[in-house]
């Protein structure tokens, strides 16, 4: 059975094995945080700074990696590329299970940061060469339920493996297996699509040459919508333990309201071109709205229910915002061949978002003299993402913020 894609039809299978990609790259760092404690009885001499390294140098290492992978992007071996970063997660899943210690465990979640950065962009990047139109944007999403589906699920069973052997909660980064297994599948994909090159009526092949250049505009608007999202999504992740914590909730209720956010960011990726259809220009207004309810609540309701509704909404928001700017990012250049390198340079606003979010917020907070971080850190985000939601009103015609396909 072949799938429409607005390019060469491509089989089922080989879409299969594409969209398996999107099975490991948003589980460095972020799905054994729930374990965090566990490791803290486990070894009792670590320090607060290794437990977070734990979780932040894989996110660090991804940002150089992603502009490797858009540079070797541009070669004759993607596949090969892509194997390489398979085969490098997996055995990093496997070294997981082995480690003794915090040390060991923090050279492995290095390892294995750099390779899922390389594997990050290929991810969309084979969705970008081989779909065009509605089918590349329907792909998009769900590329990006997918990946954060997978995320909802691998939180879910380290929370429950944790319990038993502490090695176990590590099986999760034993997913790669399933997309390595279906590497030699990709190699169906057509050459014309992947590298440009096309067989003519002479039987010769046409290559076409990685020319284009970027459009510095658009790329800008991208890189910034996309960091600012994630920037204002994230404080979730952060501050919500801080919350709990402070109101004297059950610790529970951290993992329901994370799981809330992740889940229903998942969602609008299965229906993506509906939701479009429906909502037309004003989508992005509707995320955007989502995203200041969503913190709205967190900043000055704060109760369980508003909690919890809260995340939803972020989770909604966020979940529209990201597929669309992945779909963005392939109209940043000339060439399609140049796609996968204009979403590496795309994709690296999401980790520097994640990384620089708490240090944003702190500096804030000093230079405006707060005392409750954590009130502060949701009230902040909030007015900052009404004064975005006016730029998204005002320029919702422009390329950042219509959700439709612009003209290269």
């Amino acid at each position: 059975m072949n799938v429409k894609t607005g390019k060469t039809p491509l089989a089922a299978g080989t879409l299969a094995a594409i969209l398996s990609l999107s099975l490991v790259v948003n589980l460095p760092g972020l799905a054994v945080t729930p374990m965090l404690g566990t490791l803290s009885k486990v070894f009792p001499d670590t320090t607060q700074l290794e437990k977070q390294l734990l979780t932040m140098l894989p996110n660090l290492l991804i940002i150089p990696s992603l502009l490797l992978a858009g540079r070797l992007s541009l070669s004759h071996h993607k596949i090969t590329v892509i194997t390489v970063a398979l085969i490098v997660y997996s055995l990093c899943g496997v070294a997981y299970l082995f480690s003794k210690s915090m040390v060991e465990l923090i050279v492995v979640s290095c390892i294995l940061g750099v390779g899922a950065g390389i594997l990050i962009p290929f991810s969309t990047g084979l969705l970008a060469d081989t779909f065009a139109g509605p089918e590349r944007m329907r792909q998009m999403g769900y590329q990006s339920a997918i990946s954060n589906l997978t995320l909802v699920v691998a939180t879910y069973a380290v929370g429950l493996l944790s319990h038993g052997n502490w090695h176990l909660p590590f099986v999760v980064y034993l997913i790669p297996l399933v997309p390595l297994a279906l590497t030699p599948v990709l190699r169906r994909i057509p050459a014309c699509d992947l590298y440009g090159e096309c067989a003519t009526a002479g039987g010769k092949v046409q290559v076409e040459p990685p020319k284009g250049k970027f459009l510095p505009g658009r790329l800008a608007a991208t890189v910034g919508v996309y960091f600012f999202v994630t920037y204002a999504s994230i404080v979730v992740s952060y501050y919500c333990p801080f919350l709990v914590e402070k109101e004297h909730w059950s610790s529970e209720l951290t993992g329901t309201v994370t799981a809330l956010f992740f889940f229903f960011t998942f969602l609008p990726g299965f229906c993506l071109n509906r939701i479009i259809s429906l909502l037309k220009k004003y989508t992005l207004m509707a995320a955007v709205a989502a995203l200041l309810t969503g913190l709205a609540l967190f900043a000055f309701i704060q109760t369980e229910w508003s909690m919890c509704i809260g995340a939803s909404l972020l989770g909604l928001g966020y979940g529209t915002y990201q597929p669309v700017l992945y779909n963005k990012a392939t109209f940043t250049v000339t060439s399609p061949r140049k796609s996968t390198l204009a979403l590496s340079i795309v994709l690296m606003a999401n980790y520097t978002a994640i990384a620089l979010a708490p240090v944003i917020i702190d500096s804030c907070r000093s230079l405006f003299h707060a005392q409750d971080m954590t009130a502060f850190a949701f009230k902040l985000n909030f007015f900052m993402t009404a004064v975005f939601a006016v730029f998204v009103t005002a320029y919702r015609r422009s390329f950042a913020f219509n959700p439709y396909d612009p003209k290269r």
